[in-house]
């Protein structure tokens, strides 16, 4: 791979998924950063330089859309994806910001195409 590995932040409530996401990517030779919420999420934008957000629109906390508004109006470059169980938000205005819309599935080959994708932009 060349130059310095591109960063990935994985925002998703369920434990197992967020574990499974972030060993699935780190295979894909990513450096991966996983967590549970939107303030763990804004902390870790804060204090690291990341080349894409994974990002669940429904959160434990709160709500994903809301999380997707602040991270954009701190970080207009960065690159989203919206990966949730929940295909009727892809209609909702407020998720046209993101780059792409995934919807959950057990086959990771969708998500890590539209990765490698948008980080070859």
């Amino acid at each position: 791979m060349r130059g310095t590995m591109k960063k990935i932040l994985i925002v998703e409530d369920e434990d197992n998924l967020r574990k499974l996401y972030q060993q699935e990517l780190s295979e894909n030779q990513y450096d991966v950063v996983a967590v549970p919420d939107g303030q763990q999420a804004l902390e870790t934008l804060r204090k690291k330089e990341i080349n894409l957000v994974v990002l669940d629109i429904k959160l434990d906390t709160e709500n994903g859309l809301d999380l997707l508004r602040e991270m954009m109006n701190e970080n207009r470059n960065l690159k989203v994806v919206i990966n949730t169980a929940y295909p009727a938000y892809k209609f909702d205005f407020s998720t046209w910001c993101a780059d792409a819309y995934l919807i959950k599935s057990s086959d990771f080959s969708e998500l890590k195409n539209t990765i490698s994708n948008l980080l070859a932009e």
